[in-house]
């Protein structure tokens, strides 16, 4: 049986990791917390007390972790992967990070032999504990196709984008639209309770309109609205406003450097940032809702607030 070593067990890891081994799976775990290790071992996983040991005996490496200099560190370190797995061991890294890292990183392992693929994904956390991801995966053919029997325990959907970091650029501009749409849902409800229009018939007319969204459907800003949604709880984060702002900051590097004009995703950027700026980091982004109200929301009475 395939052994997979799973490297980052966060809001997105821990759920696909479970995927993984409910495909029947022997899944090895390692993650700097050795809370979120123990917290997978109840589901059957093995966790480790180092990256080494995880990698070592495994024949494919899945890696979700938060940036590009994570990255190179899970990788490149001398407890790294590139340093530890089995020489035919298939490299899988899920990041969401920087095109430019991602190639480096992947071109890295091909020198020493590695079929490696950036693969990363779209959707909720609902999703992932759902195993209903989507993959978008950049990398040489072959590695792409070893690579779907593993990915399908954890998604629905896979796209073999281009060669490696192909990945990760239809990442960028995924994210980029998904963060201008939450803002531009925001804003409409903003100015919807302004001309006095309550917040479940205004979305009703938009979500079943042009201005409908996978988005306003499944994470709507307006609490109470959606009960699947942060924003019914408290905005506890399914991905943080960190995590967006993170994303768009990939997103104007992108375009900066091809030299495309993003001037939407710019605005929606600045948002972000000044609700990291305010304190609202940790919450989730779809708490720039309350941003673009000014903070109003918890000066009004519960039933007004969710219409």
């Amino acid at each position: 049986m395939t052994q997979i070593a799973f490297i980052g067990l966060g809001n997105m890891g821990h759920p696909m990791a479970r995927s993984l081994l409910k495909a029947n799976f022997p899944v090895h775990v390692y993650d700097l917390s050795e809370a979120s290790r123990n917290a997978l071992a109840i589901f059957g996983a093995t966790p480790k007390s180092s990256l080494a040991d995880a990698v070592r005996d495994a024949d494919v490496v899945i890696t979700m972790v938060p940036t590009g200099k994570h990255v190179r560190a899970v990788y490149e370190g001398p407890d790294g992967v590139l340093q530890n797995a089995k020489p035919q061991a298939l490299l899988i890294d899920c990041s969401t990070i920087d095109v430019d890292t991602s190639k480096i990183v992947n071109a890295m392992a091909r020198s020493l032999g590695y079929e490696m693929v950036d693969a990363p994904v779209t959707g909720s956390v609902s999703a992932a504990e759902k195993s209903e991801l989507t993959f978008m995966v950049g990398g040489i053919v072959e590695a792409y196709e070893h690579s779907l029997p593993i990915l399908r325990a954890m998604g629905t959907a896979f796209f073999h984008v281009g060669e490696a970091g192909a990945g990760l650029a239809m990442k960028i501009c995924n994210n980029m639209m998904t963060g201008i749409i939450l803002l531009a849902n925001s804003e409409a409800f903003e100015l919807t309770r302004r001309f006095g229009i309550d917040d479940r018939l205004a979305f009703e007319v938009l979500s079943r309109g042009s201005a409908g969204s996978w988005v306003l459907k499944n994470y709507c800003p307006v609490p109470g609205l959606v009960p699947t949604s942060p924003a019914s709880y408290d905005y506890t984060p399914g991905f943080s406003t960190d995590l967006m702002l993170k994303d768009m900051r990939l997103s104007q590097s992108a375009a900066a450097s091809l030299g495309a004009s993003t001037g939407l995703a710019a605005c929606a950027s600045a948002m972000y940032q000044l609700a990291s700026n305010q304190g609202y980091g940790h919450k989730d982004c779809s708490y720039v809702f309350e941003v673009v109200r000014g903070g109003t929301a918890k000066a009004l009475p519960e039933s007004t607030a969710r219409g």
